[in-house]
């Protein structure tokens, strides 16, 4: 099993930025891919970037350019840096960790951009 801490979020103004963090422990090994995700109220959660065993990144539309998701092997940590924020980025974010057939959620964390 995987467990999955975020922390880092907060509220902030508009065009200001945050850096998010998701410490993982447990089987760690057999992650395969990180990502990071959010759900809005009253929307369905979706998905924001991603980053694989091997460093590889992809990103939603909706933030490419703006949010940059990076890893600490040594920390055993992923970070999800967002700058240039808006008030449609509000949600609470969680991170997902994949370790196929299995997936796990951590437990999110908020993030408020007021206008």
């Amino acid at each position: 099993q995987v467990q999955l801490v975020e922390s880092g979020g907060g509220l902030v103004q508009a065009g200001g930025s945050l850096r998010l963090s998701c410490a993982a422990s447990g089987s760690i090994f057999n992650i395969n891919v990180v990502g990071w995700y959010r759900q809005a109220p009253a929307k369905q959660r979706e998905w924001v970037a991603a980053i694989t065993r091997t460093g590889a990144t992809t990103y939603a539309s909706s933030v490419k350019g703006r949010f940059t998701i990076s890893r600490d092997n040594a920390k055993n940590t992923v970070y999800l840096q967002m700058n240039s924020l808006e008030p449609e980025d509000t949600a609470v974010y969680y991170c997902r960790a994949d370790t196929p057939p299995y997936f796990y959620w951590g437990r999110g964390t908020q993030v408020t951009v007021s206008s």
